[in-house]
């Protein structure tokens, strides 16, 4: 490596919030590693831009704005009279940079299929302490914040909560880049309302209009982007796909995977264990990216696997399934007659018309009041939770779970006279 002094006080201009500086030199370090690049080549809305074409920006574009957040947040925490050192404020905004580094590609397919249930929340943390090493324990504070052992609780929950900097930049870059104006957040108005009390963030009263506003949008970018049905069945498609790629390599059945980082997770069983006893899977996974997957599926287009090369032909070219969504679960009649018109159409086993046929249920909070709530702070120094002072039913209706059960199959299956 050159000698060269590197200049790190760097600016970079980002669509959402113009220019941002990076505030400090170990931050530019940070960004700069490759386990922090890696974000670059990761969608931040997986396989969303099947339904929104814009949405191709990345958890590398994420995390830099939730860590810019952080940084605004911090200040007008400050300029209030709340006592945040440098080293606190630094420690802050490294954890909230490195609070996705965790994520695969297609993340939430990535869990259920590739390894078992490990969360990404988890791997994170497992890099998070993989640096720390690296800058010889320059990131413990950060460690901390991040896993809530820091005696200044409210920093976690400005990195975690169901008021905190991830969702603040992900619901508005996300609209943003979807072009869905309604789940626009004014995010400035919320940071500038934000106050500590009793080492909780809450929102001031005069904030409660943004606040309803930032729930109601939240609720909207769910329905509409996060659990759109087309995306659904996407998602679902991806994660049936890759199923069938492990379920054939481990019995023995060459899938001749695009990269060795793609071929390792589909030839072993991997665990939480194994993350904690080899440093090898953890390297591993740190080469894991979009590519690895969508490479993968241009060449098992052409595989002998009948079920794999139709569900990589159908997420490559876009022939997805056909989703139907309602309030209710599905008669199971139904759902078998579709198992067995699409059993004889394709020729399957039982077995193999899972990958074809599959019911599932996603449910929802929009906003889900508890330990971790959302506060408004009065004049008069009180306290109290957004769903007991908002003069909008609908929040109250917002705090309820909302749960659709969906079916999906090929769109080729005649039921009922109906394609």
């Amino acid at each position: 490596m050159s000698n060269t002094q590197v200049n790190k006080r760097k600016i970079f201009n980002d669509p959402v919030y113009g220019f941002v500086s990076i505030p400090d030199e170990q931050i530019f370090d940070i960004i700069e590693h490759p386990v922090f690049q890696r974000l670059r080549r990761i969608k931040q809305l997986g396989l969303a831009h099947l339904v929104y074409p814009g949405a191709l920006h990345t958890r590398f574009h994420h995390s830099l704005g939730a860590m810019h957040l952080m940084t605004m947040a911090i200040s007008e925490l400050r300029l209030k009279g709340h006592d945040i050192s440098k080293e606190e404020q630094l420690a802050a905004e490294a954890a909230m940079l490195l609070h996705d580094v965790g994520h695969g590609p297609y993340s939430h397919a990535l869990e259920h299929s590739i390894v078992n249930h490990v969360s990404h929340e988890q791997i994170s943390i497992w890099f998070m302490q993989q640096l720390n090493n690296e800058f010889d324990g320059s990131l413990q504070m950060a460690l901390d914040i991040f896993e809530d052992r820091y005696k200044k609780h409210f920093l976690h929950k400005l990195i975690t909560s169901q008021f905190d900097m991830d969702r603040l930049d992900y619901l508005k870059r996300d609209s943003f880049f979807t072009g869905v104006s309604e789940g626009t957040i004014n995010y400035e108005r919320l940071l500038n309302m934000l106050q500590i009390s009793g080492d909780e963030p809450v929102i001031e009263y005069k904030g409660i209009y943004s606040v309803e506003k930032f729930i109601t949008a939240r609720r909207i970018m769910y329905w509409q982007v996060y659990l759109h049905k087309t995306v659904l069945v996407a998602e679902y498609m991806a994660i049936h796909l890759l199923k069938r790629a492990k379920w054939l390599t481990m019995n023995g059945i060459d899938t001749k995977a695009a990269t060795p980082a793609m071929q390792f997770f589909l030839e072993n069983d991997i665990h939480k264990k194994h993350f904690l006893e080899d440093s090898n899977v953890l390297a591993s996974f740190a080469l894991l990216d979009d590519y690895d997957i969508y490479t993968s599926l241009k060449i098992w287009m052409q595989h002998p696997d009948k079920i794999l090369s139709h569900l990589s032909r159908a997420l490559v070219n876009r022939r997805l399934f056909r989703i139907e969504m309602q309030n209710e679960p599905f008669e199971q009649t139904r759902i078998n007659n579709i198992r067995e018109a699409t059993k004889k159409k394709y020729k399957l086993t039982d077995d193999e018309t899972d990958y074809f046929v599959f019911f599932e249920k996603t449910a929802n909070y929009t906003y889900h009041p508890g330990a971790d709530n959302i506060n408004i702070l009065f004049k008069d120094g009180s306290v109290k939770e957004i769903t007991e002072v908002s003069d909008q039913l609908n929040i109250n209706l917002l705090s309820k779970p909302t749960t659709k059960y969906f079916l999906c199959y090929p769109k080729d299956i005649l039921l009922s006279g109906r394609y």
